[in-house]
This record gives structure tokens, C-alpha cells and sequence, in this order.
């Protein structure tokens, strides 16, 4: 019986944990003025992975300074960062942003 109550429990764990969340390098700015994405009214943060861009859920575009800075804003600049998520329903579901050193 306690064989059988492991194996449901690595079993379940297993398929919880198959999210799929990726940690990779991406590029990042603001999804209309930068990646050409016109479904969403106004400036929306937004990633380019493999060639593809997505709206990014779970972090502002404004969370990392004022996104229309002429130097390091997102609606100006495209910007690298190490991005932590998963791609669902043709958006980005990210759980932590990390920007990188402009060079």
C-alpha cells in the first residue's frame, strides 16, 4: 500500500510540475511601438522569443522606469533580459524579469 501511495504521489508531482516554464535570454520592449503587435490598445510590455513576439502577463511596462525615456525606454529601445515564464494562450505568462546591461 505505501508503494502504490508513492507512486501516485511521484506520479502527480511529475505532471504538476511539466509546466513547461523556461528561463532564456529574450528580447524586450514595448510590444506596439517595437514589435508591430496592434492587439491592445496603448504601450504593453512585450517579448520576442524565437522570432515571435508576446504580450507579457505578470510584469508593466512600466516597472522598469519610465517607458518613453529616450535612452533605456521600452517604447524607444529594445532591450535583452532574462525572462523566466511560458508561452500560454499566444502570451507570455512571465514570473521573473531580469534586464541585462546595455552595452
Amino acid at each position: 500500500m505505501k508503494k502504490i501511495l508513492l507512486i501516485a504521489i511521484l506520479m502527480f508531482t511529475i505532471s504538476c510540475s511539466n509546466n513547461k516554464e523556461v528561463k532564456q535570454v529574450a528580447a524586450i520592449s514595448c510590444g506596439q511601438c517595437k514589435f508591430d503587435l496592434d492587439s491592445e490598445e496603448g504601450c504593453s510590455l512585450a517579448v520576442k522569443i524565437d522570432k515571435k513576439a508576446y504580450f507579457v502577463d505578470g510584469f508593466n511596462i512600466d516597472d522598469f522606469g519610465d517607458a518613453h525615456d529616450k535612452h533605456t525606454g521600452f517604447c524607444e529601445v529594445i532591450r535583452q533580459a532574462e525572462v523566466t515564464g511560458v508561452v500560454e494562450n499566444n502570451r507570455f505568462k512571465a514570473t521573473e524579469i531580469k534586464l541585462l546591461e546595455m552595452k
